[in-house]
């Protein structure tokens, strides 16, 4: 028996119409869903980590930590050093000879600072200053040994050194072994000012010291020689 096919009029059925739906294997029209954000629950907005990302963040956190730490312990070892250097103490190397027999030239020593800033520099110690050196331009730093103290009167005349009229036992350098002191005299008395320091050469035929440049200022004794690293045959305190 044959029937007849009733169509519905679909004059009005536009691409938009067309697009709301969609044949599936069963033959069921379902809707097609443009907007997903609509129908999201609160459950499914919740973003979960995964084991492999959360750790690529922690080991990049680390890294981040580790660099941090390392800039805040080289900060910490400059500040250190440059506190050392400058009020404690640093290692300076002999040049020339003028400190012979006591110092060499080449000798690495140790030069603390410590205790002028507490104490009083004393007779026969040995320490380093700058001066101007014209020739060149800029300071040269000096080791000699503390021979006149502030307000004394020093006078060196036949190679004898006599502080306020008195001769100066000495018991080393290079005379210890009756080798005179030839030249650099002063004959006349010289008076050391209440913040000065007159100096001298344990190597005094070979030295420029406060015979020629004068006596020094306190204030510009940067520290005392008192330990010697090298050579290590000769490893130990200067005396």
């Amino acid at each position: 028996m044959k029937t007849d096919l009733t169509y519905e009029d679909d004059s009005n059925y536009t691409e938009n119409d067309e697009k709301q739906f969609m044949v599936t294997g069963d033959d069921k029209e379902e809707p097609i869903i443009e907007n997903n954000d609509e129908f999201l629950t609160e459950e499914s907005e919740v973003y979960e980590e995964y084991p492999y990302e959360k750790a690529l963040r922690e080991k990049r956190k680390k890294r981040f930590d580790s660099i941090i730490q390392f800039g805040l312990c080289l900060f910490a070892a400059v500040v250190i050093s440059f506190l050392i250097v400058h009020f404690v103490a640093q290692r300076t190397t002999v040049d020339g000879m003028s400190m012979y027999s006591t110092l060499n030239d080449g000798d690495n020593l140790i030069v603390e600072k410590l205790s002028y800033k507490f104490g009083d520099v004393d007779r026969f110690d040995i320490v380093v200053f700058p001066h101007y050196d014209a020739a060149k331009g800029e300071d040269v730093y000096y080791i000699k040994r503390v021979i006149g103290l502030p307000g004394e009167t020093i006078q060196i005349t036949d190679g004898k050194i006599y502080i306020n009229g008195d001769i100066l036992e000495e018991n080393y350098g290079y005379y210890i072994n009756d080798n005179p002191m030839i030249g650099y005299d002063a004959e006349e008395e010289i008076y050391i000012g209440e913040d000065e320091y007159f100096v001298l050469g344990d190597n005094r035929n070979n030295s420029t010291d406060s015979r020629k440049i004068g006596c020094v200022k306190r204030k510009d004794i940067e520290g005392r020689a008192c330990f010697r690293i090298f050579p290590f045959s000769e490893f130990g305190v200067i005396k």
